[in-house]
């Protein structure tokens, strides 16, 4: 059992450079959950060079915008070029790239976003990993704990994996597009450059290079030459 679709080195170009470790150790992106805050606390205690401590336990780098009303509760890191905007929560365990958008009224938790991923209105993500360039839409939800409470698993198509884990919400790939209003699952993962439209709800493997326009109806994305 094991398909290459949901492996990190299939989901992430992972260049930033207090994270170079981060997966160590790890094929799939859920098995680094349960590590995140030790790995963040440790990189608090040892120091980031450039970054200063905004708070106990909380680094920032250069060029920051933190809005009023943000709250961060530590352990937390925020990459240089960060926008934090009004009622943004950090709710522990959070580390962020360079040049990451946290809108007014999102809420992260135990989760990493990579180099310039968006999250600005209405989101939550918990328990996830945001790729490179990812992008959620307006009142997207990354939902990180199923209703019976179990051990979260990822489907793919010609395997299952158990996790493990009662908190795992989704895996995007860089440069994943999630709609507005979108539920992913527990356990969905989302290939590179796929496109989620509006108001669908996900869940388990969406390879890379697809469209999404409905829970039923999935197609590859056409390449198309730039206009001269």
């Amino acid at each position: 059992m094991n398909d290459k679709k949901v492996r990190v080195t299939e989901l992430f170009d992972c260049t930033v450079p207090y994270l170079e470790n981060l997966f160590d150790g790890c094929e799939y992106p859920w098995e680094m959950l349960p590590k995140l805050g030790k790995y963040i606390e440790n990189l608090i205690k040892d120091g980031i060079k450039g970054f200063e401590l905004l708070s106990d336990g909380v680094l920032v780098g250069k060029d920051v915008r933190i809005y009023e009303n943000v709250t961060i509760e530590p352990p937390a890191i925020i990459g240089d070029g960060c926008v934090l905007r009004p009622g943004a929560f950090l709710r522990g365990n959070v580390v962020l790239g360079k040049n990451c958008v946290v809108g007014n009224s999102t809420e992260l938790k135990n989760c990493v976003l990579l180099n310039r991923v968006q999250v600005p209105h209405y989101n939550y993500v918990g328990d996830s990993v945001l790729g490179n360039g990812a992008h959620l839409g307006a009142g997207a939800i990354c939902s990180n704990l199923k209703s019976d409470k179990t051990a979260v698993r990822v489907k793919t198509d010609n395997a299952v994996y158990d996790t493990g884990i009662r908190k795992f919400g989704a895996a995007l790939a860089d440069n994943a597009d999630v709609g507005c209003g979108c539920v992913l699952n527990p356990g969905t993962v989302v290939g590179k450059n796929t496109r989620i439209y509006p108001l669908v709800s996900v869940r388990g493997v969406i390879p890379a290079d697809r469209i999404v326009k409905s829970a039923e109806c999935l197609v590859k994305k056409e390449v198309r030459p730039c206009a001269e």
